[in-house]
């Protein structure tokens, strides 16, 4: 399986009545997704299931994403992606859908930088990153004894032209991406 891995967008700020799980992407963080969704469909990329974590900001860009993919299922919504989540009850999760050939999921940091480390090193210490609206995929991802799988490329979202860019199109520069 593919396992891509999507950092929600730039949110608005906690405070004035608003919660932390209220947060909703602001306009850049709108545009900032419709740019990244652009690079997507332009790397021709497919998902078998998108799965949210239940926060407004992390949906809502689960949502741009299907929308703009066209793909004709809404998201799953996964608790297991909330902020401060467990990198193996997501690992469970994904193992639920082993007969997806991609699966995007779409969440929070410190989790989805923990996840990918866990996945591709066994722990939590390989000093990921994930900037808001940044893009990973594991390639050959297993739940077999542990979670495993190869990190193919990290790419953020200026390089995938949310910045206000124009979309890369295939053939990437790649200084972009880890092979």
């Amino acid at each position: 399986m593919d396992l891509y891995i999507l950092r929600h967008g730039k949110a608005e700020d906690a405070g004035n009545g608003i919660t932390d799980a209220e947060r909703k992407l602001t306009k850049k963080g709108r545009e900032e997704m419709t740019a990244v969704v652009e690079w997507m469909a332009a790397q021709d990329l497919v998902f078998d299931l998108i799965a949210t974590s239940p926060l407004a900001r992390a949906s809502e860009t689960a949502e741009i994403v299907a929308e703009g993919l066209g793909m004709p299922k809404k998201p799953k919504v996964w608790k297991v992606l909330v902020p401060g989540g467990n990198p193996d009850d997501v690992c469970r999760e994904i193992d639920g859908h082993d007969g997806a050939g991609a699966l995007l999921l779409v969440g929070h940091e410190p989790l989805l930088s923990s996840l990918i480390s866990r996945i591709i090193a066994g722990d939590e210490h390989a000093g990921i990153a994930m900037t808001k609206g940044a893009l990973a995929k594991i390639r050959n991802y297993s739940f077999s004894g542990r979670p495993s799988g190869e990190l193919h490329w990290l790419i953020t979202a200026k390089q995938m032209g949310g910045a206000g860019h124009h979309p890369k199109k295939p053939g990437l520069a790649t200084h972009a991406f880890i092979h």
